[in-house]
């Protein structure tokens, strides 16, 4: 074996084991079963122009230099992002911990605790700091987080104000940018009436339904916004709030001031900057809004036995049930980034984070006095962190720059300066100097930090916060270490077993891929920085488009969409402004197939679209009929359709061409879903189909971990007539010639996760990608074969081919009193993560086991289904009491003194061999998932609460 060549770790099977599973398949070479599943009128002719493959050596030394063109100034910037102090436990145990950052979102609750019980703290924390009574589990970022809050509160406008269209959403002039920009990219297909203006001038009228504050002011201004919610709820206008957080252990809690919705995000406790991400962002309202929250909510119930569990609730306003009714189309959370602030505040507790806060804005109040004793003026009275100088704002950007030092420069007359938890004496003084050259004059020295009060009587926090022992307990490193992995361990993750999600393709998150998001040269610039300041950040955006687009067989990426989901609604904008660019103003409608992804229609929703389902055939493919006849009957105003490639149904259509064909002969544009494209590249593209956008799951194909439930990057890859459109952003441009508004917060997205991607495509280059391809439907070929006798496969290729991932049909164990739930269940006892259930065909299960398994984890998968099925077929209807219906067993169960069920112990938890020596124990029984939506509790709390669980 070539141990350089890093497509040999990433790639699961050897030669060896790859001819045994050919030989299962009866076939003679890879490339039979390629010519078998692939039609040939989409596949490339040519390989893809792509650099030589790098060993994960030569990578890491090439990563390494591009770092080191990273210039890491001091960034006092501000605009929502700051400079944090990632805390060593939590770095070494979470964000470089696979057992955190290659689990999945947490569907499979009893296999799920640890990660459950991280994102409770978290809800908590973000209630007790914003004074709401419900928090979501993260959102992307706090931009989108905002437009989140404008769309809630418009699906929550009074009864009278929907019968009188009241559309106009107040935005103060203090509000980030960068949300403004998003904002706008939300509420045009909406029909919202963005107004942007001065809140002290605002005129309360009955032509509103909601508001956005910014706490505080982008200027660093500390606003009493009391009267003006006062005044808002007398005109039936409901107010949202973007708080700083860090400001919230010093401010009064905006719940306190009766507000309906507050957001932000949690970047500033223990998150590095990342040249704009992954951030965690966070979303609290009212009790009363919980159906239409977005996102997802952890909420505590009960098992079995009736003791306390965890799991994600509500999961009835999700996309893959609600579809064109859901919430919102964001079904990827930022989980591990979560789970790091949740975990800062367990480590901090009140008094470390008050102590933070207080250092943070003494520290800037040392600087006001230092500046102001040389003669400059600052013109924020009240303030937490970000102060404004009237200067000449041209000379000091020109000295700072030459000390490494960046600010923020609203105009040619103002310097805005944030501190954050990092800022020494020593910057602070460095500060100084800068201004005082500027100014020709004697530095003012600060000497020491003195205990001010920055802040209104009026505004200052009074009530108590996370009084709760989880956030008074663990603030030694040895107790927090313990902490995370006692979670941990309650936690399956790709560190254990296979996790053959269909869709989902968790594959390896190869460690040579990871490290570099570690690295302070990549971690710790500022996404406003100036791009000559992020030279390595550049040449590494600039390649991965590159790849991406090659790869795509497209002309243009955007990396800006920070998960699939927006990626989706990126795509169909750009669509979207493209129709309108031809004058095509009315074309809104767009066909999406039955079987397609639930985010599909709830993005073409919420961009403005009307959705118009097309049938499945009953072989699984879209019913080319039924795209011809209504491509026909809305011809006039046909905008695209959307499409999954292969198929949802894990098939290589091969009317594909056609069915793009008709929708291009009638005007319409075709956008199809990435989330398949693990079966692609390589060997077909969007393309090649006849696709003209698609967005990518960078964290799926292309080996981002999911992180139990994000970070996400959803980047889109557009045809040549859409690059003109691709978004933009306010403080630093992207995107083409006539971009629509930003779509994420930042101008590259989550940029420090797409190096992560940009490793994948490097080490494995054009050879190693294109054999990754091969051998994930090479492993999905011989899953099917292995289990054909036990399990019928739904859908199949014209020559019975799967691609990349199959459905098994598990309704006809219903005979049997069993569900396909029981089976997910009964899979935790044999070590694994259950495939995709019911999705997307109620009853089934999707399986996709990726490339990077070996044939022995191929066929542990598939003896426990086998053993599985076995189980099945002794069970009678009649008797509900069986292996699988009290599954999963917990080790309780298996040493409790008293054993009652009609099966052994060592049945229930040993039934093949492999187990006794790598054996994953759930920590809880089945959770009852109607007791908590019944009962919802999302937050922490005092033992004695959960008496009645």
């Amino acid at each position: 074996m070539n141990t350089h060549l890093f497509a040999n770790r990433h790639i699961g099977p050897t030669e060896s084991e790859r001819d045994i599973m050919l030989k299962t398949l009866n076939i003679e070479s890879i490339d039979q079963l390629m010519y078998e599943t692939i039609p040939d009128n989409i596949k490339l002719e040519k390989p893809l122009k792509l650099d030589d493959a790098l060993s994960e050596y030569e990578y890491t030394k090439h990563i390494g230099a591009l770092g080191a063109k990273n210039k890491i100034f001091k960034s006092y910037i501000g605009l929502g992002y700051h400079a944090a102090v990632v805390p060593a436990v939590i770095q070494r145990n979470i964000l470089e911990n696979p057992g955190w950052y290659t689990a999945y979102t947490p569907y499979q609750a009893e296999i799920a605790q640890g990660r459950l019980e991280a994102l409770l703290n978290y809800q908590t924390m973000i209630t007790d700091l914003t004074g709401m009574e419900l928090a979501n589990a993260s959102l992307l970022d706090e931009s989108t987080a905002a437009a989140e809050a404008m769309t809630l509160l418009f699906a929550v406008r009074e009864r009278a104000q929907k019968k009188n269209n009241v559309v106009k959403f107040f935005v103060s002039d203090e509000v980030l940018p960068q949300t403004i920009s998003l904002l706008k990219t939300r509420a045009i297909p909406l029909g919202i009436e963005l107004v942007i203006g001065n809140h002290e001038s605002f005129d309360f009228t009955e032509e509103y339904y909601g508001a956005l504050l910014q706490y505080p002011g982008k200027s660093g201004q500390i606003f009493d916004y009391r009267e003006f919610i006062s005044k808002a709820k007398e005109a039936q206008i409901k107010v949202a709030v973007a708080a700083d957080i860090l400001s919230l252990i010093l401010l009064e809690a905006p719940g306190d001031f009766g507000v309906d919705v507050v957001v932000g995000t949690t970047q500033r406790f223990g998150i590095p900057l990342g040249y704009g991400g992954p951030h965690a962002a966070y979303f609290a309202t009212k009790e009363a809004y919980k159906r239409n929250i977005p996102g997802r909510i952890i909420g505590v119930t009960k098992d079995t036995n009736g003791e306390r569990a965890l799991r994600m609730a509500l999961q009835t306003r999700e996309q893959h049930i609600k579809r064109d009714k859901a919430t919102s189309n964001i079904c990827t959370a930022q989980v591990l980034l979560a789970v790091m602030a949740g975990m800062y505040a367990v480590y901090h507790g009140p008094k470390g984070l008050t102590h933070i806060a207080k250092t943070v804005n003494n520290n800037t109040a040392a600087l006001t006095d230092a500046l102001e004793k040389m003669g400059l003026y600052q013109t924020n009275k009240h303030y937490f962190d970000t102060i404004q100088i009237k200067a000449n704002a041209n000379k000091v950007r020109e000295i700072a720059e030459k000390h490494e030092v960046n600010f923020f420069y609203p105009d040619v007359d103002t310097v805005s300066i944030s501190i954050n938890e990092t800022t020494s004496i020593d910057d602070l003084n460095q500060i100084v100097s800068i201004f005082a050259e500027a100014e020709g004059k004697s530095a003012v020295s600060i000497e020491k930090i003195n205990d001010v009060v920055t802040i209104s009587s009026s505004l200052q926090r009074s009530s108590d916060f996370m009084q709760l022992d989880i956030f008074n307990s663990y603030h030694s490193e040895t107790e927090l270490m313990r902490y995370i992995k006692k979670l941990e361990r309650k936690d399956l993750a790709l560190n254990h077993s296979m996790i053959s999600l269909g869709s989902c393709t968790m594959k390896l998150n190869a460690a040579a891929e990871m490290l570099p998001l570690s690295n302070a040269q990549w971690s710790n610039i500022h996404p406003f920085a100036p791009v000559d300041q992020a030279e390595g950040y550049q040449e590494v955006i600039k390649k991965l488009e590159d790849q991406l687009t090659e790869i795509t067989g497209f002309a243009g990426t955007s990396l800006q969409p920070n998960s699939g989901a927006q990626g989706e609604f990126a795509g169909l904008m750009v669509i979207r402004a493209y129709h309108k660019s031809r004058g095509d103003h009315h074309r809104n409608v767009v066909l999406i197939p039955s079987s397609a992804h639930g985010t599909n229609p709830a993005s073409a929703v919420m961009a403005g679209m009307k959705v118009v389902v097309t049938k499945a055939m009953d072989n699984g493919n879209i019913d080319l009929d039924d795209i011809k006849a209504k491509a026909t009957e809305y011809a006039d105003t046909l905008a695209g359709l959307m499409i999954t490639y292969p198929s949802t149904h894990g098939v290589f259509e091969s009317a594909i061409k056609e069915i793009t064909q008709t929708i291009h002969d009638y005007g319409g544009q075709v956008y199809m879903d990435g989330a398949n494209m693990n079966a692609q590249v390589g060997l077909t593209n969007p393309g090649a189909i006849g696709a003209d956008v698609c967005h990518l799951n960078l964290h799926k194909t292309f080996a981002i971990p999911h992180g139990g439930g994000g970070p996400g990057v959803g980047p889109i890859c557009v045809a040549k007539h859409l690059v003109p459109f691709l978004p933009t952003n306010p403080l630093i441009a992207t995107g083409g010639e006539q971009p629509i508004d930003a779509i994420s917060a930042a101008p590259w997205g989550s940029a420090l996760a797409s190096l992560i991607s940009y490793g994948y495509i490097t080490m494995l280059g054009e050879a190693g990608l294109t054999k990754s391809t091969k051998y994930a439907i090479l492993n999905a070929n011989y899953i099917k074969e292995r289990l054909k006798d036990h399990y019928q496969t739904l859908y199949s290729g014209e020559m019975g081919r799967a691609a990349h991932e199959m459905i098994i049909d598990c309704r006809p164990f219903k005979e049997h009193g069993i569900e396909v739930v029981d089976i997910a269940k009964r899979l935790m006892d044999y070590g694994f993560h259950a495939p995709t259930v019911s999705f997307p065909v109620a009853g089934t299960m999707m399986i996709e086991p990726t490339e990077s398994e070996n044939l022995a984890e191929l066929d542990r998968f598939c003896d426990a289904m086998i053993s599985i099925k076995k189980e099945i077929d002794n069970i009678s209807k009649d008797e509900p009491n069986n292996i699988l219906k009290n599954a999963p067993h917990t080790l309780a169960m298996l040493t409790a003194d008293n054993w009652n069920l009609p099966y052994s112990r060592q049945k229930a938890a040993y039934p093949l061999s492999y187990l006794s020596e790598n054996k994953f124990w759930p920590s809880v029984r089945r959770v009852d998932d109607a007791y908590g939506d019944r009962n919802l509790i999302c937050t922490c709390a005092p033992i004695e609460a959960y008496a009645e669980v």
